[in-house]
C-alpha cells in the first residue's frame, strides 16, 4: 500500500506526455453511453478497440475486478482494468503506476466522461485497486475550483 500510495503522489506532481495509447473496451451491445466514453478516450487522442460482447462478467471476473466497482463497460491498458467512466487524463496516469492492478469509477456519475447531461456534475472518484487488492483514491471529481481573491 505505501507502494501505491508514493506512486500516487509522484504522479500528481508529474506532468504527462500526450503521446496516443491503446485501449481495449469490452461493452454491452445494447449500451450508449459506453459508446459515449469511447468518444471521449478517442477525443483524448487514445486509440481504442471496440469490443461487443454480452458476457462481461467473465471478463471483469478474469481481471479481477472488484464486484462493488462494477460498472457498465471494462477497459484493459497494459494488462490492466479500467472500470466504467475513467476520465481519459486518468487512465494516461496507468502507465505511471506499476503498482496498481486497475483503476475505476463505481456506477455511473451524472457528469463524469460518457455521462453527461447538461451542467450537472455529480462528485466521483476514480479508485487506483493495487496489485495487493488495496485501494486508494486516484482522483475526485469535480475538482476543487482554487480562484484567488
Amino acid at each position: 500500500m505505501k507502494k501505491l500510495l508514493a506512486s500516487l503522489l509522484l504522479l500528481a506532481s508529474t506532468a504527462h506526455a500526450a503521446e496516443s495509447m491503446h485501449i481495449d473496451v469490452y461493452r454491452d451491445p445494447n449500451c450508449g453511453c459506453c459508446k459515449a466514453w469511447i468518444a471521449h478516450l478517442t477525443d483524448s487522442g487514445f486509440i481504442v478497440t471496440d469490443h461487443v460482447t454480452s458476457d462481461m462478467i467473465e471478463l471483469k471476473q478474469k481481471l479481477r475486478v472488484p464486484t462493488d466497482l462494477a460498472s457498465c463497460h471494462t477497459g484493459v491498458v497494459m494488462g490492466r482494468f479500467v472500470e466504467g467512466h475513467v476520465p481519459a487524463s486518468d487512465v494516461r496516469r496507468l502507465a505511471g503506476l506499476p503498482d496498481v492492478a486497475g483503476i475505476a469509477v463505481p456506477g455511473m456519475p451524472i457528469g463524469s466522461p460518457g455521462m453527461e447531461m447538461g451542467s450537472r456534475q455529480d462528485p466521483y472518484t476514480v479508485v487506483a485497486v493495487g496489485s495487493d487488492g488495496k485501494r486508494a483514491e486516484l482522483a475526485r471529481y469535480p475538482q476543487a475550483n482554487h480562484a484567488t481573491p
